[in-house]
């Protein structure tokens, strides 16, 4: 009996320490690491999708109907300004050019005649032994046989530049492409003309294409001095190939279409490359990394000190305290692995980065000083996620 008295009173005691309010009970404060917000500007850069073109694309054709008889350069390989890539039989335009040189001989001599039987003409109309109308028909005979001759040195020119065309040359320094025709095929100008073709590659050309979206969201931006370019719109552009790398030049935008694509309602802009080694090939898809623009007294944040509620983002923001409150705030673009707020902070004021999650509102907080943000860690932070993070809220702003 006093074994079971003993167990029952423990099992009292145990029953009245449970019963205890949980008011009673010391509330642990949250260990969080906690940054002050700064203002300060702030490089941003845009990346686009891309696609390299040749600065010069010229078509290589024939200009006259005949036989091609060699193709005297190697397909695929770097040809000069002046090499001679296609051969063309000339047998046929030569006779054609003897044949021109006869007639011109000709007609040199038929003028020789008139003008030697106008010089005898001419004393005696004067000393009226033959008639004004002898005279007037040898001076007639001399200018048609002047204008003969004329037309004759036109056939010979003709002649002469439908042979030299029997050599086909390139009229730049580029990448030649394939043969379209082979060694003794019949071409003509009209139908089967196209022989290669030939790409400048040194400038390059990277064309991209910006949304109307896009442009009109920058343009509320600059209005609001959210956004500034730089002056004369100098951007830098540097093209991140395939497999991530940089193309080691970097370009200079120098062309925008002055008009929206009715298309696609994309604005065209084109930057050029000094291309010397040929690292870039026309066709190339790219990205387009175009820098040079500042956010002006920008807010930056560490994304993961930005929360995600019901309806908007918020922060938790520490006061004089040491306790978390929460402030909606509104969010800009991502740069790198921080988040731009457009509203709701202010310069001077703490938010929990780590640990934010775990926050409760009025819950006490164990404070640890975030180590200082490294600006130029961040500025030059150019993975592939910023670039689909940094396109998305510019949709986001102007929809």
């Amino acid at each position: 009996m006093g074994l079971h008295r003993l167990f029952a009173g423990v099992v009292l005691a145990m029953l009245a320490a449970c019963s205890k309010p949980a008011a009673e009970l010391p509330r642990q404060a949250i260990a969080v690491t906690v940054m002050t917000v700064a203002a300060r500007d702030t490089p941003v850069d845009f990346e686009f999708t891309a696609q390299t073109q040749s600065s010069r694309e010229v078509e290589i054709r024939a200009r006259v109907d005949g036989f091609l008889d060699k193709r005297v350069y190697t397909e695929g390989q770097l040809v000069h300004a002046g090499q001679t890539l296609f051969l063309m039989d000339p047998k046929p335009f030569e006779a054609v050019l003897q044949s021109a040189r006869g007639q011109l001989a000709q007609q040199q001599a038929r003028l020789t005649v008139a003008k030697a039987n106008l010089a005898r003409v001419v004393p005696l109309v004067a000393q009226n032994a033959l008639s004004q109308k002898e005279r007037d028909d040898a001076i007639g005979n001399e200018k048609e046989a002047e204008a003969a001759v004329i037309a004759a040195k036109g056939q010979v020119q003709t002649a002469e530049l439908n042979l030299s065309y029997t050599t086909i040359k390139s009229p730049l320094t580029g990448l030649s492409s394939f043969a379209r025709q082979q060694d003794g095929s019949y071409v003509t100008a009209a139908a089967t003309g196209l022989l290669t073709t030939v790409y400048q590659l040194d400038p390059m050309w990277v064309n991209f294409s910006i949304s109307e979206n896009e442009l009109l969201a920058y343009r509320d931006q600059i209005e609001k001095k959210q956004l500034r370019f730089p002056a004369n719109n100098e951007f830098e552009v540097t093209v991140v190939l395939a497999d991530g790398t940089e193309f080691p030049a970097r370009g200079r935008i120098n062309f925008a279409n002055p008009a929206f694509s009715t298309q696609t309602g994309t604005f065209l802009v084109r930057a050029s490359f000094a291309n010397a080694q040929g690292g870039l090939r026309p066709g190339q898809f790219v990205r387009a990394r175009v820098s040079g623009a500042v956010r002006p007294n920008a807010i930056l944040v560490p994304q993961r000190a930005v929360l995600q509620g019901s309806k908007s983002h918020f922060v938790w923001v520490v006061e004089s305290d040491s306790k978390g409150h929460q402030r909606v705030v509104e969010t800009g673009s991502w740069h790198g692995d921080d988040w731009f707020i457009t509203d709701g902070l202010k310069p001077g004021e703490r938010i929990v980065v780590d640990g934010a999650i775990r926050v409760v509102a009025d819950a006490p907080l164990k404070i640890t000083d975030a180590p200082p943000a490294t600006p130029s860690a961040t500025d030059e932070q150019h993975d592939g996620q910023q670039a689909m993070a940094q396109r998305q809220p510019d949709h986001a702003a102007t929809n």
